[in-house]
This record gives structure tokens, sequence and C-alpha cells, in this order.
């Protein structure tokens, strides 16, 4: 590994491999602030550049720069707008926009660069070390073991659910699973639910349902709360960008947790840093006590920093199958992974021993890239943070704008922009309801997999006796039960102290 080590370090600190890491994280930090883009897209785009650079190991640091600069980038339309540039950053706007609506956009957008850069970095650190050994403990998840993976992520509403609310978030995870089932599945070629039109047979996308869900609401509620956008750094100065000692220190931990988390989940292929987001969330919120619990949706310095730590994380994760398997962990490594075959290099176990140039200067540029974003971001959240001084007239035709755009971009149809309109009314009557909606989108999220997974396990073990057959099937089972009961568990015992107290009274 230390041979390794030094083979990276040379091949990364070339100047032209610098300029790459430069560039990369540029481009991905200003793809992933524009709502609805995404990685996925510019690094599409950007295969037939990397194709002429001609040096493979400089090829991929540019496009592995973009993907992790589009991840740390997502994180200030998420905060300041409601609108996440990219869905691993869904999670990151619950507490995000409210901290940024009690006029701190600054201390989010520094707590959000911070926790990126730590997440990132951890991950790295944990990429060079773990790699090869990780790669085979990737290999024993199959079909039954990601069906339970899936339930475990479903288990976790509770986290997005309000005091009183759980029944209203279940019902919201119902109406997400049934979202997800619109189009062909994966096992079967026949289109379900799609009413006829042909725009809906690949299914409804999830950036256009994310936009829907925060970004066309928030708009619709300045239209119709003139209030709600008043007092919003009118002055155009922007205040208050450290956070304190104390919040540091509460920081760390969640930190610490959420980046060996989301490394983790990023290195199962199919996971990635969305899911990785919402369960790092949902895990902070879950073992948070008291006050701090009901600060989460509310502006919470933990409930931010827990799903941008665990993002960047995941997307550092994802390079584990990746390098050394040959397989995708995502729809962006996928799109990586055909760049790497096109530029004549055989991502698998063999790829440390045959070209290690390529494999330790990837990993060696992730420090690097890290560095660079932190480097960049931090003395440009003044003035990121002033969109908020933009007039509320000026404010509402720019949200749409980027969402109306973001939507037509990932499908490239009309219909699109019809399902988005139709969705953000639906998602504001709820909000007048007062139902979250964050649950929704986990549902949608997990259902498709959920489905695919449970499906395939049927069919090869012919019924449910998998759940027996495999013992990590039946162990995540157990947790996802776990997770369940425990707020049930939480809410008698907070009764049975509130009896007593009124009985020793």
């Amino acid at each position: 590994m230390l041979e390794g080590i030094l083979i990276g370090l040379e091949a990364a600190f070339s100047i032209q491999n610098l300029l790459m890491v430069i560039a990369g994280c540029l481009i991905g930090t200003f793809i992933g602030m524009l709502p609805g883009l995404g990685p996925m897209s510019i690094i599409a785009i950007m295969i037939p550049v990397a194709i002429g650079i001609g040096d493979a190991a400089a090829a991929l640091i540019l496009l592995a720069g973009v993907y992790y600069g589009a991840i740390f980038g997502g994180s200030t339309s998420s905060i300041l707008l409601n609108a996440p540039g990219v869905a691993g950053t869904v999670a990151t706007s619950f507490d995000g926009y409210p901290m940024a609506r009690k006029g701190q956009a600054g201390k989010a957008l520094t707590i959000a660069a911070v926790s990126s850069f730590a997440g990132g970095t951890i991950g790295a650190i944990l990429l060079m070390i773990f790699a090869p050994a990780l790669s085979s403990v990737a290999l024993l998840f199959h079909s039954a073991e990601y069906f339970a993976l899936m339930v475990v992520g479903l288990s976790a509403i509770a986290a997005f659910a309000g005091t009183g609310q759980v029944a209203k978030a279940l019902m919201m995870t119902i109406l997400g699973l049934i979202l997800a089932t619109v189009g062909e599945g994966a096992l079967f070629n026949m289109p379900r639910f799609t009413m006829g039109l042909m725009d809906l047979q690949s299914g409804i996308s999830f950036i256009t349902l994310a936009m829907a869900m925060f970004a066309l609401p928030e708009a619709l509620f300045l239209v119709l709360n003139p209030a709600r956008g008043a007092g919003q750094g009118d002055s155009g100065k922007i205040e208050n960008l450290r956070f304190s000692r104390e919040e540091g220190k509460a920081m760390a931990p969640v930190i610490g947790r959420q980046s060996l988390q989301g490394f983790f989940i990023g290195v199962l292929p199919g996971a990635g840093a969305t899911i990785a987001s919402f369960l790092g969330y949902a895990v902070e919120r879950n073992i948070a006590k008291g006050e701090e619990q009901a600060e989460f949706g509310k502006g919470s310095v933990k409930g931010l920093a827990a799903p941008e730590t665990a993002n960047n994380a995941a997307c550092t994760g994802s390079f584990v199958p990746l390098l050394t398997l040959g397989i995708p962990g995502s729809g962006t490594t996928a799109i990586l992974l055909g760049a790497l075959i096109a530029l004549n290099v055989t991502p698998g176990p063999r790829l440390m021993v045959d070209t290690p140039e390529i494999f330790w200067a990837v990993i060696i540029s992730m420090f690097i890239g890290n560095l660079v974003l932190l480097i960049l971001n931090l003395p440009l959240i003044p003035y990121i943070a002033k969109i908020l001084a933009i007039p509320r007239n000026y404010l509402i035709p720019f949200i749409l704008f980027f969402t109306l755009m973001g939507a037509y971009i990932g499908q490239n149809n009309a219909t699109e922009l019809l399902i988005l309109v139709g969705l953000g009314v639906m998602a504001t009557i709820f909000r007048f309801a007062d139902y979250p909606l964050a649950p929704l989108l986990i549902g949608f999220i997990l259902g498709t997999m959920l489905e695919d997974n449970f499906s395939r396990s049927m069919q090869l073990y012919r019924g449910l006796s998998f759940i027996l057959e495999r013992p990590m099937t039946l162990g995540l089972l157990v947790l996802a039960a776990f997770l369940v009961l425990l707020p049930s568990f939480r809410a008698r015992r907070a009764r049975r102290r509130a009896e007593g107290v009124a009985d020793g009274d």
C-alpha cells in the first residue's frame, strides 16, 4: 500500500493532474449549485473531453472531481432556495433551509462546507485503507440483502415525522411507493399506470419529484405569503458565518459516525449518496434526545451536518465497487465505468496490480480535491449567501426558471413540466395540511429497488424462504423492526415519566 501511495502522490501532484482536479471541482461545484442538473448530465457531456485528454489517470481525475464537486456544491441551492441541486442533497434542505430563513444562511453554508470536507476526506482515507477488503464484503450482498436494506431505509420514516405525525408519515411513504411503480419494472417490460402516455414508460424522474416537493411549493408560498420572503438579508449584509465552539463539539461525533456509515453505504452497489444522506439524517434524529430531537427540521446543526457528511462519504465509497470490482455503485459511477472502458482501462481486482498509477492517483486526488473545494467555497460563502438579499419579485421567477429547466433537462420532454406542476400543486396542498413530504421521497427512492430485489429473491428461492436461509437478511429485517418499535417505546417511556411526575405532584 505504501508503494502504491508513493506512486499515487507522484502522479496526482503532476501539473496536468493538479489542473484536472481544480477544473473538475470548479465545474462540479457550479453544476451542483444549479437545481436539477446534477453530475450525471455533465459527466456524460464531458466524456468526449476526457477521452481527448489521452491520459487515463488525468481523465478519471477530472471526471471524479466533477462528481464529488457536484455533491459538495449541491447543498447551496438546497440551503438558500429549498431547491436541491442534486438528489443527494435533498435531506440537506430539511434543516439547511430553516437556518437560512432564520437569517443564518452564512452559518448553514459554512457547516455544510466543513461537513462535506470532513466526510469526503475521511471517506478517502477509508477508501485508501479498506478498498481491497471491502470489495469482497460488497459481493456478499445479494438481492435478499438489498431488499432487507431497503426495508431498513423505510423503517426510518419516523425520523422525518414531527410530533403526532407518524400516521401521516406512513401515508406519505405509501404514496411514494405507489408513485415508484409508475412505468416499466426491471423484471417486467409491461408499462404500469402510465395512462397511455409514452413519456411515463420510464417512470417519474426523481429530480422532477424533488423539485415538485420542495422548490415549486416554496415559490408558491412566497407568492401566497409575502411576509415569508421579507426580512431575509434586506440590508444585503450577511452576518454570522461561523459556528460556535459548542456547535462544533455537537457536530464532531455526528461527522465521525456519518463518515463511516455514509462510506459503507456508498460501498454497496446501488445504494449511493441519496440513500446515505436520508439514512444519516434519520439515524442522527433517532439517537438525539429531548430538545435536540425537537430541533430537527427547524434548523438543527446536527440535522444539517449529518446528510452533508454522509453523502460526501458515500460518494467516495462508491469508488470501491467501481475500481475494485468494475461494478457501478450509482448512476453516476455507471457513467464513469463507461468512461473507463472508453479509455481502455478495465476496472476490477487487477486494476491495482496492472495500473497502480491510475488507481492510487484517483484516490490521492480526492484528498487534494476536497481541500480545493473547501478553499474555493469558504471565501465565497458571504457572496453566495447574498442570494437571499434578492428582492422577492426577482427571486420567485429565478426559482421557477431553474425548477422548470432542471425538470426539462432531466427527461427532455414537455410532459415532465406538466408532471412537475401537477405534483407541485399536490405538494403545496400537503404542506397546507401539515403532511411531511420527506417520507414520500424516501418511499419513491426505495420503492423501485425494494420491488426489484424482492421479486428477484422470490424467484430465486421460490417464496419467502430467503428470509430464514440468509442470516444477513434476517439480521437487517430485525434491525428494521427495532427501528420501527423504538419511537413507540420512547414515547411510552416519556409518557410514563410524565405520569410519574404528575403523581408526585
